[in-house]
C-alpha cells in the first residue's frame, strides 16, 4: 500500500504554496484520558511537504504509575520496566517534530497529552500548529460512516494490523493522511490548521483521599493557577440566537478548538459565564465546531433542545455580554 502511495504522491499536481513544508504524524497511548495522566508510547511517522515518508521513529515511556488500560494498549508495568522516562526521550521527540504540523486523528487530545509532558521536564514542544485528520476528512466531505481511524482507513484500503500501538496506529494514519492530502491540495482545500500554544504551569501536588498509593504515583495539579471560582450570578436560562448572551449562562464545549479550551475557557469565565464540564438541560449554550461529531455533548444538546454555536460566532458573542440582572 505504502508503494502505491508513493507513486501517487509522486505524480505532477499543482501545489497550493500555502501549505505546510513538513508533517509530524503522531500517536500516543497513555494511561487515560485525564490530565494528570501519562504517555506511555508514542510513535512519530515523519512526511515532507507533498506526504512523501521521511522516516518513523517509536518508544516506550515509563509512566512511573500505572499503565492503565492494559487491555486497550497492552503496555503492562513489565513491559514497562527499564523504559526511559518522558524527560529522557524529550529531546529525540522535540526533533521528530521540530519545524512541521503535527498530524493525529483527534489531535487536539494527542497534542494536550504531549504538551503537559513537556511541561512536566519542564520544556516546550516545538510545536506551531496542528491537523486533526477528523477535521481534515470533513473538509473533504468523504464518505465515512463515522469518525474512527479504522473508518477513515478502510476509506483507503488501509490494513490496520495492531490497533491502539502507537507505531501501527501512526503508520496507518500516514498511510490515511497522504492521499488525504493531495485530495486536499487537487481540490485546493484549505487545510484545517490549528495554532498549538505550549503549556508551561506545572506544580506537584498531592494525592488524596481514596485516591491515595496507586504504586507510589503522585498526581499533579494543572495550571492551577487557572482555577476557576464559582460563577457569581444566577443562570438567566437558554441563549436564544440573535440575542446576547447574558452573565451567569451555562456553557459547555465540544471538540477541537483553535483558541487551546484552557483559554477559552478562561474567556468565557472572565466574561461572567458559568463554565461547565458536561452538558445538561440547564446549560444554556454549547460550544462546538463540529456540530455533527456525535459526541455525547453533541447528543444531548441535540435532546434537550440546548443552542449551538461554533467557536467563532461565540468569541463574537463574548465581545457583548449582557450584564447579570440586579434582582
Amino acid at each position: 500500500m505504502l508503494d502505491d502511495l508513493t507513486t501517487a504522491a509522486s505524480s505532477p499536481t499543482a501545489w497550493p504554496a500555502a501549505y505546510p513544508q513538513g508533517y509530524a504524524v503522531v500517536d500516543v497511548e497513555t494511561t487515560g484520558l485525564a490530565r494528570d495522566d501519562r504517555i506511555i508510547s508514542a510513535a512519530v511517522y515523519r512526511l515532507d511537504a507533498r506526504g512523501e515518508v521521511e522516516d518513523h521513529w517509536y518508544t516506550v515511556v515509563d509512566p512511573q504509575r500505572d499503565p492503565g488500560p492494559v487491555w486497550i494498549h497492552g503496555l503492562t508495568s513489565d513491559v514497562l520496566e527499564g523504559a526511559p522516562l518522558f524527560q529522557d526521550i524529550a529531546a529525540e521527540f522535540a526533533t521528530r517534530l521540530e519545524g512541521r504540523v503535527l498530524v493525529a486523528h483527534n489531535a487536539v487530545f494527542d497534542w494536550q497529552m504531549i504538551a503537559r509532558e513537556y511541561a512536566r521536564a519542564r520544556g516546550e514542544a516545538p510545536v506551531k500548529q496542528r491537523l486533526c485528520t477528523i477535521a481534515l476528512s470533513k473538509e473533504l466531505k468523504l464518505p465515512l460512516p463515522n469518525h474512527k481511524l479504522e473508518s477513515l482507513a478502510a476509506h483507503f484500503g488501509v490494513v490496520q494490523r495492531r490497533a491502539h500501538h502507537a507505531l501501527d496506529d501512526a503508520r496507518v494514519l500516514a498511510e490515511a493522511f497522504r492521499p488525504s492530502l493531495r485530495a486536499a491540495a487537487a481540490g485546493g482545500v484549505r487545510l484545517p490548521l490549528h495554532e498549538c500554544r505550549p503549556l508551561t504551569e506545572w506544580t506537584d501536588g498531592p494525592r488524596t483521599g481514596q485516591q491515595a498509593g496507586h504504586g507510589g504515583y503522585r498526581p499533579t495539579s494543572w495550571r492551577p493557577s487557572r482555577k476557576r471560582p464559582a460563577c457569581p450570578y444566577p443562570n438567566p436560562g437558554r441563549y436564544e440566537p440573535g440575542k446576547r448572551i447574558k452573565q451567569g449562562m451555562r456553557v459547555a464545549f465540544s471538540g477541537d478548538t483553535s483558541i487551546e479550551r484552557d483559554l477559552l475557557e478562561d474567556r468565557a469565565t472572565e466574561a461572567g459565564l458559568h463554565v461547565a464540564g458536561s452538558l445538561s438541560r440547564l446549560t444554556s449554550l454549547l460550544v462546538t465546531n463540529d456540530p455533527d461529531s456525535g459526541t455525547s455533548k453533541v447528543v444531548k444538546a441535540r435532546q434537550y433542545g440546548t443552542p449551538v454555536v461554533d467557536e467563532a460566532a461565540f468569541g463574537q458573542l463574548l465581545g457583548d455580554v449582557e450584564p447579570a440582572s440586579e434582582d
